[in-house]
């Protein structure tokens, strides 16, 4: 079963007398462990779309299947347990408690999920581990660095191993060493198997990922292939891989 699909999906906005086409007859497909970055300019409507496939908003018309289960059109309720569910967020301002440790941040999703209490500091510890922060459990996020808080986030985003990794600009924040390990732990993730979608505005950030779609005035103007260079490694990715394997999780 393909774990996205999205067919002709419209999201009309109304501002007084004009009408706003954000989303303007949007067909995507997905399939499990893509690794894929959504490009566009300002206004192309990315970030619509982005809200869409994490169901923080509803489209006007149009079908969204996650799952083969159509979210397009749930009540409050039901999206919210889908995102709580189906979906990991990183975002690029991080999104943390100011004043609880890095493991009670990465706790969090577990305190609303059903059941979730019973193990929720051993699988924090583990994610907090899987993205090289096992000594950095009990900082705050002002004792921490940028890419820092930003592995935080990942691994707050990972614990109810979520069908999707959505990224919202999850560099914006970072300097350009910083990006590369932040951009080497998505790679890892999605060498484990987890499907990864990074909205982004950056070249630099869509060369890490395995496929571009791009969007213009609301329609995808082009969905195409990261192409290998002649060492059979992705262009832009390569450094990421080895940065990761050489040790970067412990740096930034």
């Amino acid at each position: 079963m393909r774990l996205i699909e999205v067919r002709d999906l419209q999201k009309v906005y109304r501002v007084g007398v004009e009408t706003i086409r954000a989303l303007n007859g949007v067909d995507l497909r997905i399939e499990r462990n893509d690794f894929i970055a959504i490009m566009g300019s300002s206004g192309s409507g990315k970030s619509t779309l982005m809200n869409m496939l994490g169901c923080l908003d509803r489209p006007t018309s149009g079908t969204y299947l996650l799952n083969g289960k159509d979210v397009s059109h749930m009540g409050a309720a039901e999206l919210a347990r889908v995102r709580n569910e189906e979906i990991g967020f990183v975002f690029q301002s991080f999104e943390l408690l100011p004043r609880q440790t890095a493991l009670e941040n990465v706790e969090l999703p577990l305190v609303y999920a059903k059941g979730g209490w019973r193990d929720r500091r051993p699988r924090a510890l583990a994610a907090l581990a899987l993205v090289g922060l096992s000594d950095r459990v009990h900082h705050r996020p002002n004792q921490l660095s940028g890419g820092q808080r930003q592995r935080v986030a990942i691994a707050r985003a990972i614990l109810n191993r979520p069908s999707i990794l959505l990224a919202d600009e999850p560099t914006g924040n970072l300097d350009s060493a910083t990006t590369v390990e932040i951009l080497a732990i998505f790679r890892k993730l999605h060498d484990d198997g987890q499907t990864i979608i990074i909205v982004t505005h950056e070249d630099e950030v869509a060369a890490h990922c395995d496929r571009v779609v791009r969007l213009r005035d609301g329609k995808v103007i082009s969905d195409l292939p990261i192409l290998e260079d002649s060492a059979g490694r992705h262009r832009g990715g390569s450094g990421a891989k080895g940065s990761l394997e050489h040790g970067a999780l412990g740096a930034c």
